[in-house]
């Protein structure tokens, strides 16, 4: 293997990785994705003596570098420098994750160095998932979104069985393939065939059985979905009124809500009125929220807002509180999801898994004097506010108890998992998708909303700004979808579900195995490098 084929090798291994992120291809296409860099690792290993370790992570860089670049180039719609810091950030941290199976490859050997490609791969994940700089858009499992008849399963391991599925895949296919290279027929490898085989397509089956055979437990709730289509850009925050933002929200509700309608849902941020949780009934906005309601006194109206909470005289201070210019008194601004009825009480959720470099800046404390230069993608700079608990917005009045998830939450498996521990039966995602452009970003994220629906088995209702609102069921399928870039309001009926899935129950144990496993890995590789490295000793 010449260099211009190991550079070809890597290349093709960022297009395969990338094309299940496309929207055209099947997530199905990771199975193959990466044997050519199987392969690269290989002639590297075999001729060991000949090449340092870190040539492997030099090509690893460039597949995983295209693969990022292909997949998340959407970012640059809103920030360029953030785009590339994405990239770079997600190309390092996982090339340092699979060049560490590289070095424990050459020095315990194949049976070791295989199992670790598996482990650290998995570990990186579940590390990547629960940082403070946390990106895990791209992690393996999510790339079989689209394939919901494939992964139903997911119920019971999550994303990171998706993960697994696709590393020993590519794996087992590898050594098929480098065995046939090599002179075995196909033949003599007919058992590691039929074994291949198996792992792919009695998962498949099995997936295949539990989608068709499911049924769900009738608890209806009428819901109507609000896509107001504002400009993030041009409109959100300058370019209309709040006024006008709301009443076109109230408009497209009233062209659908009627006597049987439970609940309104609109997206994230859709009142940006300057609302001060302290005297929040005092808004002018929510007053004609509240309005509305009065019209239809069933209606629960759920909905993003931009709200501020003012710290009285003495209170403890959040990390992320700002002091008012000029006065020794200080507040917090949150991404908030609310609940109005036709009580008196209002219900907010507190966004607490933040977007970093455009919601929070990581590690508080610490760059806290740093928060000025956070991208404004929400009508103001600075590190947003959380919470602790994932709380849920609960109808007042009956069983429903709401997942509000606001956009980034959507993609964090386990992190969902705490708001069904709290007794959501339900799931609404409010997002504004629309900085990302007409690119393959909204849909992606729009995918990640069905693995949601499957690991817990629960309903959901999407309201996204612009294109993808939309309905999904339980088994993860699609209902309803709307179109990119036009204002729309669909309504459909919903089931609740008190079932509690292994997932849920269990979490990311297969992340958390991994990383002890890969605190072994890497130790017993360590040692036995420095025991090589000892006086004697080759």
């Amino acid at each position: 293997m010449n260099k211009k084929t190991i550079i070809l090798n890597s290349v093709i291994s960022g297009i395969l990785l990338s094309l299940a992120w496309s929207g055209w291809f099947s997530g199905l296409v990771l199975f193959i994705a990466i044997i050519p860099l199987l392969f690269v690792e290989k002639y590297l290993y075999r001729n060991r003596n000949k090449f340092k370790s870190r040539t492997f992570f030099l090509y690893l860089s460039l597949s995983f570098t295209i693969w990022n670049l292909l997949s998340i180039f959407w970012i640059y719609n809103a920030t360029i420098p953030g785009a590339i810091g994405a990239i770079i950030i997600n190309t390092t941290l996982l090339s340092v994750a699979i060049w560490l199976f590289h070095v424990t490859h050459r020095r315990l050997g194949d049976k070791f160095g295989y199992f670790s490609l598996v482990i650290y791969w998995l570990a990186f994940e579940h590390f990547y998932l629960n940082a403070e700089i946390s990106f895990p858009w791209l992690n393996l499992g999510n790339g079989l979104a689209k394939d919901i008849l494939f992964i139903q399963w997911y119920e019971y391991t999550g994303t990171f069985g998706g993960t697994l599925w696709v590393i020993i895949i590519n794996i087992l296919l590898f050594k098929i393939i480098n065995n046939y290279l090599a002179g075995r027929t196909l033949r003599e490898q007919i058992a590691k065939i039929l074994f291949t085989a198996g792992f792919i397509f009695i998962p498949m089956v099995i997936s295949t059985i539990i989608f068709y055979s499911y049924k769900e437990a009738e608890d209806p709730y009428d819901i109507v979905i609000i896509q107001p289509n504002i400009d993030p850009y041009n409109e959100k925050f300058g370019g209309l009124s709040n006024y006008e933002q709301l009443s076109i929200i109230l408009h497209l509700a009233d062209s659908l809500v009627d006597e049987n309608t439970d609940y309104v849902i609109g997206p994230e941020t859709s009142i940006n009125d300057y609302i001060w949780e302290n005297t929040i009934s005092e808004n002018s906005s929510i007053k004609r929220v509240k309005q509305f309601i009065e019209k239809h006194q069933n209606v629960k109206f759920v909905a993003g807002i931009t709200s501020y909470k003012r710290y009285q005289k003495g209170e403890k201070l959040s990390p992320t509180a700002r002091k008012f210019t000029g006065v020794d008194s200080y507040y917090d601004v949150y991404n908030t999801g609310m609940q109005m009825d036709s009580t008196e009480n209002i219900q907010l959720y507190h966004k607490s898994q933040l977007v970093v470099g455009v919601e929070k800046m990581p590690y508080p404390h610490l760059f806290k004097f740093l928060e000025n230069i956070i991208i404004d993608l929400g009508g103001t700079t600075g590190s947003y506010g959380t919470q602790k608990e994932r709380s849920t917005l609960n109808e007042p009045r009956g069983d429903l108890k709401a997942a509000t998830l606001i956009c980034y939450e959507s993609i964090f498996g386990e992190y969902v998992t705490r708001y069904i521990h709290n007794g959501a039966n339900i799931i609404f995602v409010i997002t504004n998708d629309g900085w990302w452009g007409n690119t393959s970003g909204y849909k992606q994220h729009l995918t990640y909303s069905s693995i949601r629906a499957i690991e817990t088995r629960r309903s959901i209702a999407r309201s996204a700004n612009t294109g993808i609102s939309c309905f999904i069921n339980q088994q993860g399928e699609i209902k309803q979808p709307t179109e990119w870039w036009v204002p729309d309001v669909i309504k459909s009926t919903l089931n609740l579900n008190e079932k509690i899935t292994f997932y849920v129950k269990y979490g990311d144990y297969i992340g958390r195995t991994s990383d002890f496993f890969s605190i072994i890995l890497l130790a017993y590789t360590l040692v036995n490098i420095l025991i090589a490295r000892k006086p004697g000793k080759s």
